[in-house]
């Protein structure tokens, strides 16, 4: 894939940029795999409840099996679709039984690859295994972590995660973040990166295409008036009058740690993400 660069034909287009996706297939999505829904629009009972999200185009929803629980069953690719409710690509594969499914596309496979998930699959792009089988080095991405719950970590455009080490039971995962964390041996994850790792070069370039994406204006604090934010107020642009920014319900906005003292998976954490 590349990044295709549009002529400035209009002011608004001379800063557009968009992935360009020859490389997928032509085919229409699979349908018993695929359900229209209607998407939250960040409204609970009609009240807005996430600031910032509405309209947008309609987007049929693809089923991706983040499982994969079909262990020791040769796969193959049968195409590289878009989809329109991730950043990443997905692969729609077929199993040697017959039944059909959609993955998370590794970056480089190709349509006609066969993909092997199990404890005996090869030390190939786009298979899986357990992390106790995954060589130190290794990059992975798809990562459990509950051994058979599915997959929760590391699923984003050109997102990859490192193995450090195997320790006893577990082993060390370096995540995009810098975090690294201790995971069992037994959760499955795949070999490889998330395709479309130029998904973070693309331009939005327009007011329009941000609307049509389903995300709403943000109007700045400061422009607002006290009543409405803690930045606001002032004679013209006046600074925030504050020591540290704020969200419009008064907490600190950057830089303040928000997860639980106390949770559950804190013991899992080895050292934390790069701050």
């Amino acid at each position: 894939m590349s990044i295709k660069i549009n002529k400035p034909t209009t002011p608004s287009r001379r800063f557009i940029s968009s992935v360009v996706y020859s490389g997928l297939s032509k085919n229409k999505p699979f349908k018993k795999l695929t359900k229209g829904r209607k998407r939250a629009v960040g409204r609970s009972w009609g009240r807005i409840s996430t600031r910032h999200k509405g309209a947008g185009v309609k987007r049929l929803y693809r089923f991706v099996d983040f499982k994969l629980d079909k262990l020791d069953v040769p796969a193959r690719i049968e195409s590289l679709e878009y989809d329109p409710n991730r950043s990443a690509f997905i692969a729609l594969v077929v199993y040697a039984d017959g039944e059909k499914g959609y993955i998370l596309a590794p970056e480089g496979v190709k349509v006609g690859e066969e993909l092997f998930f199990g404890e005996k699959a090869p030390l190939k792009i786009g298979n899986r295994l357990p992390l106790k089988k995954i060589p130190v080095g290794f990059s992975i991405f798809n990562i459990e972590f509950e051994p058979r719950k599915g997959s929760q970590f590391v699923r984003s455009a050109g997102a990859l995660a490192k193995v450090m080490a195997h320790d006893g039971a577990y082993a060390l995962v370096e995540l995009p973040s810098g975090e690294v964390r201790k995971f069992s041996g037994d959760c499955y994850a795949t070999i490889g990166s998330v395709s479309n790792p130029e998904h973070n070069l693309v331009v939005i370039g327009k007011a329009g295409r941000s609307r049509l994406m389903g995300i709403r204006p943000t109007v700045r604090g400061s422009a607002m008036n006290p009543v409405d934010h803690p930045h606001g107020g002032g004679e013209g642009r006046s600074p925030i009058g504050l020591k540290h920014p704020k969200t419009p319900w008064g907490k600190i906005a950057r830089g303040v740690k928000t997860r639980r003292k106390h949770k559950a998976s804190n013991s899992f954490i080895i050292s934390r993400r790069n701050r």
